[in-house]
């Protein structure tokens, strides 16, 4: 199967997941072993229905056990795992039990709150159910199989991926809950947010974050507060996908931090932070300093400014920072309970270089 999607008006061409590419090769080295061929290609079932073709690389027959590999295809998506050769080696069981694991280059699972027991290899269970339906599809009756999947690359790319940091450490993740890699697309970054969150609740039973927006926020709450670095989390534009799972996972306070121009955003009821959704930020400040008694003039200069960093310069009724807040407060607030959630939400709102601007009342981090 190949398929395409279009990304701010260009065709881009859809690739498959390191779970598919194990798969794939496992498949070809159990048709292997068992002689029936030696495979140029497979032909896999992916998770959600539809088969996916993929080109076998190479392919060894060795006493008691083969192994084939997989080019890992990620499309026209800037994939950092794209071109590594992913392998599986397979050797025969005289049950009819098939057991999968990491080799080399394959991440272990280190600290609680990924979808695997700390200890296994970091293979997700969609990919893992997909290895074990292609291997049976090749296997005796009364056989079973052990399936070791390695990706010699794996310990090196890892060091430019969240595995570090989510506790997998030695090697890459296997992943991929559809088996296709859609390119461009958003869902990847937010599936391992979601996980970064799921962990840091597992070692916090007061279900208490600190949501920033980047990088810039997370050195602000570390320079201007005493408090647990492990309960900041960096969530990027995706407000409202964030509060969802603070919902689904039993959040009980979030802090939330961050500068101006995204923050407004927020006060407005808006959810996705990044311009091409949503820009309406001098907007919402020009509003909200009205509402605190700004002078016309400013108003007409807040309007007209090219940032907000520009704008912040016009704002003579400080206040407007405080009611943003508030209302930045009660956006999120209302958005948790329509969950039917009940979350306590403080917010605070910066400028660039670290100056505070305002804060909600109940803020005490």
């Amino acid at each position: 199967m190949e398929g395409y999607r279009y990304y701010q008006g260009k065709q881009l061409r859809c690739g498959f997941t390191t779970g598919s590419a194990a798969a794939a090769a496992a498949q070809a080295a159990m048709a292997a072993f068992f002689g029936e061929r030696v495979p140029d290609e497979v032909i896999i079932d992916l998770p959600a229905g539809g088969t996916l073709k993929i080109e076998i690389n190479t392919v060894r027959v060795r006493e008691g056990y083969t192994i084939a590999s997989v080019i890992k295809d990620g499309g026209d998506d800037p994939d950092i795992t794209h071109g590594i050769e992913i392998f599986s080696k397979i050797s025969i069981r005289e049950d009819n039990k098939v057991n999968i694991y990491g080799g080399i280059g394959v991440g272990t699972v280190t600290k609680p709150g990924l979808p695997m027991k700390v200890g296994m290899s970091s293979i997700n269970p969609v990919p893992m159910k997909m290895i074990e339906n292609e291997v049976r599809k090749e296997l005796p009756a009364g056989k079973g199989v052990d399936v070791e999947i390695f990706v010699p690359e794996g310990e090196e790319i890892a060091k430019r991926t969240l595995n570090p940091k989510l506790g997998v450490l030695g090697g890459i993740s296997i992943l991929g809950t559809t088996g296709i890699v859609k390119p461009m697309s958003e869902e990847a970054f937010k599936d391992s947010l979601a996980i970064e969150l799921k962990m840091l609740l597992a070692e916090n039973p007061e279900k208490e974050v600190i949501f920033v927006f980047g990088n810039h926020g997370k050195k602000f709450i570390k320079e201007k507060f005493d408090t647990d670095e492990g309960k900041i989390l960096v969530i990027s534009n995706f407000v409202g996908f964030m509060l969802d799972r603070a919902c689904e996972y039993g959040v009980r306070k979030i802090f939330f931090a961050g500068d101006l121009g995204k923050f407004v955003k927020v006060a407005g009821g808006i959810f996705h932070t990044h311009s091409r959704m949503s820009d309406a930020k001098l907007e919402i400040l020009t509003a909200n300093a009205l509402l605190a008694g700004e002078e016309r003039k400013n108003l007409l200069k807040i309007l007209n400014s090219n940032t907000t960093e520009e704008a912040v310069n016009y704002v003579t009724k400080k206040e407007t920072f405080t009611l943003l807040a508030e209302k930045a407060k009660e956006k999120c607030q209302e958005y948790v309970r329509r969950n039917g959630a009940e979350i306590s939400v403080e917010t605070l709102i910066f400028a660039s270089g670290g100056r505070e601007l305002g804060r909600s009342k109940g803020w005490k981090l």
